[in-house]
């Protein structure tokens, strides 16, 4: 790998399927997976200004008014005390790594779900997450390494809100410890390897200690195609750690030509941002 060219375009993507209801629709159907739609790079003419170009089903790339992601002014948010915890029941579950030459895929398979969080008495069950770098959403004008997007979707379709995604930003500093567990494993593809089962994985060790942090809430929408909105967003305050180590690791796991997988912050547009803010 030393003398291969560091690809710039970073996407390690952490999939969980779920069963769902018959008439339920599942995150991973709505957001474009096959990134040979759309692109990160301007120069390809398929880049983040030309989405809501590309289809017309991602017209609201271009014409919507709640897009994400945003920069949040720390100054300007709402702040609400004692809100209670951001409630997250994760269960562990089995894996498997796939190298899909733009990304890396790690699948999920079980019988009932890999958990959920509670929003307002709503249950989100857990369906992917996926790591963006640089991070998506600035804070006061700050973009930081990388952010993992944990996405969720209630059961019940006619829930206004059906899709929620809590946030979490990484800056350089010290190794984080499930990445280190994750690159360990997917390492070993090298590139070569279609798939590979890496046992039991538990989601709520992407941060142990998420559901008792204050946190930044928004009604925002995906964000790649086709940026869905009504999406409730909840940003973690505290930032995590990453090592340089880590995130060049995921430079060179995969094979995309552009520079980075972030989609430019979108206008606020008057929209409200809370600060969760425990006592």
């Amino acid at each position: 790998m030393k003398n291969r060219t560091i690809p710039a375009f970073i996407h390690v993507l952490l999939i969980f399927s779920a069963l769902f209801h018959s008439h339920s629709t599942s995150v991973s159907a709505q957001e474009v997976e096959d990134e040979k739609e759309f692109s990160y790079s301007e120069e390809s003419g398929k880049g983040p200004s030309q989405w809501g170009n590309i289809k017309k089903e991602w017209s609201d790339c271009k014409t919507g008014k709640i897009q994400s992601p945003i920069d949040i002014l720390s100054r300007k948010a709402k702040v609400i005390k004692n809100p209670g915890r951001l409630e997250m029941l994760y269960k562990p579950t089995e894996l498997i790594v796939k190298n899909r030459g733009h990304d890396i895929s790690l699948q999920i398979h079980w019988l009932k779900s890999a958990g959920s969080i509670k929003i307002n008495g709503t249950e989100y069950f857990l369906q992917q997450a996926h790591w963006h770098s640089p991070s998506e959403h600035a804070i006061d004008g700050r973009r930081y390494a990388l952010e993992v997007h944990l996405m969720h979707q209630a059961k019940d379709p006619k829930v206004k809100h059906n899709l929620a995604v809590v946030g979490l930003l990484y800056k350089y500093g010290k190794p984080d410890a499930f990445l280190s567990k994750l690159l360990g494993n997917i390492s070993a593809t090298n590139g070569q390897i279609h798939e590979k089962p890496l046992g039991f994985v538990d989601p709520t060790h992407i941060d142990i200690r998420m559901g008792g942090k204050a946190y930044y809430r928004y009604i925002g929408s995906l964000t790649v195609p086709p940026c869905t909105e009504g999406v409730i967003w909840s940003v973690q305050k505290q930032v995590k750690q990453v090592s340089k180590e880590q995130v060049h690791a995921i430079r060179e796991l995969v094979h995309d030509k552009a520079e980075e997988n972030a989609r430019p912050v979108q206008p606020l547009n008057q929209r409200e941002v809370e600060l969760y803010s425990p006592i």
